[in-house]
């Protein structure tokens, strides 16, 4: 179907309305008062037309986790919050680390997918550290980066071999630093709340250490490293100073670390149980000025669904994680664009240019003849957030009951209407 969008903001800079005219999944026109062609109208009169959200890092859990989500009901979650394109983490069951079980992912997504999803492959096989996967045959069969999401590999000259693999075909090994002589059993972060609860806690550490160590090992392999959800201000500073010697690494940080501290758990609530944890004060500090200075490059959710019956099983023994795809731009608006900490040109940044310029991607900007990848955004709404309104499967967030402003109310793919809010169409 071909769209004309009507009366939308381009930019917050200008009270100026656009139109724009959408022709077999492109942008064919901008303008002001363009007549129709016949295409389907949407009055957007009011509403803010973005760039389609680029999140590169969530869980789709299929194959072999569809009680928490499938390919359908994630990438309906990520159109819902505004995202048309997505990267699918290889935590599954069976792993994608040969290149027949990439080719059947490539395919469900594209076929089944309700936006575009960017898969990884593992860096090892099964994702247990001692054997590094073929990446030549991996990359041909449609991987968009390597990581072993979910563990940290261990061993550094695994790393090191993975990395010069990688760097020979310009693909990025995208890392979850955690060393696990450093995690101690721990369920939360090491700090206040650890002290207080009695539940044990992992150090900041954990993570930073193999930063630290991983930096170098991509200086020597000449290979883009990018660091996954980083949550302590001793990562932030190992990043710093490793772009600052000119080494190829960039990074991420979630909405909820950007959010939330220890200090902020409520108790044994498990959905304020995530990997890495809710840092310490300092460290949350640090993270909103490593966005801000460049250190961190953009935003990702870390989407992952789980079912009640495994959050149900207590702090220590609940699986890590929450979802986090259709609450990422209104809680970050709320809590920091409203407040007057960032500018909404620099989250939008954050959530489109940012992670598209990071991994090279051909997505994530408005213009003639470019992919109608957009979202438009409704800045004056207010709406509290109840999980059970969530089209994910998985349910559990902490931000249940926050009252926030400015939601997507609907998202094109491909120029192709996937989710709204309501009917706007003529």
């Amino acid at each position: 179907m071909n769209w004309l969008i009507k009366n939308a903001y381009l930019s917050t800079n200008s009270l100026e309305e656009v139109d724009i005219r959408v022709k077999d999944g492109r942008i064919e026109e901008i303008g002001q008062e363009l007549l129709s062609n016949g295409e389907k109208e949407w009055n957007a009169s009011g509403l803010l037309l973005s760039p389609g959200f680029v999140d590169l890092h969530i869980h789709l859990r299929e194959p072999g986790g569809e009680q928490k989500e499938t390919i359908e009901t994630g990438t309906l979650a990520a159109a819902k919050g505004g995202f048309t394109t997505v990267a699918a983490m290889p935590n599954t069951n069976p792993v994608p680390d040969n290149p027949e079980q990439m080719e059947w992912l490539v395919n469900e997504c594209k076929n089944r997918g309700n936006v575009h999803v960017l898969p990884y492959a593992s860096i090892t096989m099964g994702q247990k550290g001692t054997k590094l996967v073929d990446f030549v045959a991996l990359k041909q069969a449609g991987a968009f980066a390597f990581t072993d999401d979910g563990v940290g590999i261990q061993e550094a000259g695994m790393m090191y071999e993975a990395m010069k693999q990688a760097a020979k075909l310009d693909m990025a090994i995208v890392a979850h630093c955690e060393d696990n002589s450093l995690i101690y059993g721990g369920a939360v972060h090491d700090g206040e709340f650890s002290y207080k609860s009695g539940i044990p806690g992992i150090p900041s550490i954990c993570e930073s250490v193999q930063i630290a160590r991983d930096v170098l090992l991509a200086e020597a392999a000449n290979c883009h490293y990018h660091v996954c959800h980083i949550s302590t201000k001793e990562s932030v500073r190992a990043v710093r100073d490793a772009k600052r010697a000119g080494i190829h690494v960039t990074a991420e940080v979630s909405p909820h670390h950007l959010l939330l501290c220890d200090e902020d758990i409520p108790g044994e609530d498990t959905n304020f149980k995530m990997n890495p944890p809710l840092r310490g004060k300092e460290d949350r500090e640090a993270l909103i000025a490593g966005l801000l200075d460049g250190t961190i490059d953009f935003i990702a959710t870390d989407h992952a669904p789980h079912t009640a019956e495994d959050k149900a099983k207590g702090m220590n023994d609940a699986p890590f994680g929450i979802v986090g795809l259709e609450t990422a731009f209104p809680l970050l608006y709320t809590k920091f664009v409203k407040t007057g900490v960032f500018q909404l040109e620099q989250l939008l940044d954050w959530l489109t240019i940012k992670p598209v310029q990071t991994f090279n991607l051909e997505t994530g900007r408005i213009g003639l003849g470019v992919q109608a990848d957009f979202t438009l955004i409704d800045l004056k709404q207010d709406k509290i957030i109840q999980s059970a309104d969530f089209v994910s499967k998985g349910k559990n967030t902490p931000f249940t009951g926050w009252k926030c402003q400015g939601w997507p109310v609907a998202t094109f793919v491909n120029g192709e209407l996937k989710w709204s809010e309501g009917e706007n169409a003529q």
